[in-house]
């Protein structure tokens, strides 16, 4: 049984998602918790450290999709275990995930430093996979691996927007990636 902290965490993850992190206020959160207000001050020093823990658990979801990638198969089926791990975030997480593409910008300081840290670290892991298929002669010697990266990162990132939890994502990673990969195949240019 989770505790009472785990609980409001999740609670918050939904709401947020749902409300937006400026639309949520401590009220809803206590009702939702079925508590006073003042109790939630037991469980937080803030609604910032609630917005800190989902926002850190999406980066690390996102992270140990990548962490979880097999190293010894080729760059580009990298890059499609990728979509699908990524994806897969998405649908098993949509509130965490939700939180992490767009509530993140509200945090502060220090924690907000850090985290656009995380998010650029990632962002970087998957360029690196696209840096890899260039190198390896897997996709083109022209490609622009930033740009790629970023269609990749784009187009995943926003399925928390119309994605169904309960739909097929391997599938749908795998139809996004022979869409994404076929202009990034092909000859070697000078």
């Amino acid at each position: 049984m989770p505790s009472r902290r785990e609980e409001l965490t999740r609670i918050a993850a939904r709401l947020f998602a749902e409300r937006g992190y400026q639309g949520t206020s401590l009220a809803d959160l206590a009702e939702a918790l079925g508590v006073a207000k003042p109790s939630l001050y037991h469980h937080i020093a803030s609604k910032e450290d609630l917005l800190w823990e989902v926002a850190w658990e999406g980066a690390e979801a996102f992270h140990r999709g990548l962490d979880d990638l097999p190293a010894d198969v080729a760059a580009i089926e990298r890059i499609r275990l990728a979509l699908r791990a990524h994806l897969a975030v998405v649908a098993g997480q949509l509130d965490v995930a939700t939180v992490f593409v767009r509530e993140w910008r509200y945090l502060e300081g220090e924690r907000r430093e850090r985290f656009v840290a995380e998010r650029r670290r990632y962002e970087e892991r998957v360029r690196e996979l696209f840096r890899e298929g260039v190198d390896g002669s897997e996709l083109r010697t022209d490609l622009d691996v930033a740009t790629a990266a970023r269609l990749f990162l784009s187009a995943a990132n926003w399925a928390y927007t119309w994605l169904r939890p309960d739909g097929d994502t391997d599938a749908l990673a795998d139809r996004f990636f022979a869409v994404l990969l076929d202009g990034m195949r092909g000859y070697a240019t000078p």
